[in-house]
């Protein structure tokens, strides 16, 4: 079992910046894939970005690429989102993942954080 708990989310100008951090604690994260997605309000929830077990891989769709970095801490059990040149289009719940098995698609994720609203806006 992983606990997952997102902090970080808030209001923010376009082009400003935002940092999600996800906290881990019941097993072993560094085991698994850690991943963000987000959830706009009435839309499905979409993948974000990913990252291998070890941290030395990433993976992003283009909507976010160049913008967006995922990281993360094993020591810490924590991933971590930074988000860069925000855009309206940005806002939304996101999520925190994780999963044993690598994917984009959310419904192969076995645990999840509550989520973190972003708001982008002038």
């Amino acid at each position: 079992q992983v606990q997952l708990v997102e902090s970080g989310g808030g209001l923010v100008q376009p082009g400003g910046s935002l940092r999600l951090s996800c906290a881990a604690s019941g097993t072993t994260f560094s085991s698994y894939f850690a991943a963000w997605f987000r959830q706009a309000p009435g839309k499905e929830r979409e993948f974000v970005a990913s990252i291998i077990p070890g941290g030395g891989r990433t993976y992003y769709p283009d909507s976010v690429k160049g913008r967006f970095t995922i990281s993360r801490d094993n020591a810490k059990n924590t991933a971590y989102l930074q988000m860069n040149s925000l855009r309206p289009e940005d806002t939304a719940v996101y999520f925190c993942a994780a999963t044993n098995v690598p994917s984009r698609v959310a419904r192969e994720y076995n645990y999840w954080g509550q989520g973190t609203q972003v708001t982008v806006s002038s």
